[in-house]
């Protein structure tokens, strides 16, 4: 059997359980040689149980034009915004602010994340949760 060469490797981010090869995700994928229709149903087939959270994704295409992916966790940003129930981040956010964050929920946020950072424990995945936290304006209280 032949060596497969990797042609590409990219990531995307999509909803999980709900992706679609309109656009913006089928031309990326069919540019890099990854055939849509494949790799929405084994994606969606995937991420099912994540029920629309956006979720990241690392795609590996081989010359072959087979592919494989990798699914990551949701980005801190959208934790935080599905914690919070709100709708987006605050566009000043030094000025406006758009909710409170408690202790427990960034550990909950570190955790689920710790496996993506780049941490070594969960004080320190939890110390890069509230940075993202008060770049969208939310701040955290002890």
């Amino acid at each position: 059997m032949a060596k497969k060469e990797v042609t590409h490797i990219f990531k995307i981010m999509a909803e999980g359980g709900k992706a679609t090869p309109a656009p913006p995700l089928g031309p990326v994928l069919g540019a890099k040689g990854v055939n849509p229709g494949q790799f929405i149903q084994q994606f969606n087939a995937a991420t099912a149980k994540l029920n629309g959270r956006v979720v990241a994704c690392i795609v590996t295409a081989y010359s072959d034009r087979t592919f494989t992916f990798e699914v990551k966790s949701s980005p801190c940003s959208v934790l935080i915004k599905d914690a919070l129930k709100l709708e987006k981040g605050s566009g000043e956010p030094n000025k406006n602010k758009v909710g409170k964050l408690t202790r427990e929920q960034v550990k909950k946020i570190a955790a689920e994340k710790m496996t993506d950072l780049n941490c070594d424990s969960v004080d320190a995945a939890c110390r890069v949760v509230e940075g993202t936290a008060r770049s969208m304006g939310v701040t955290v209280e002890n």
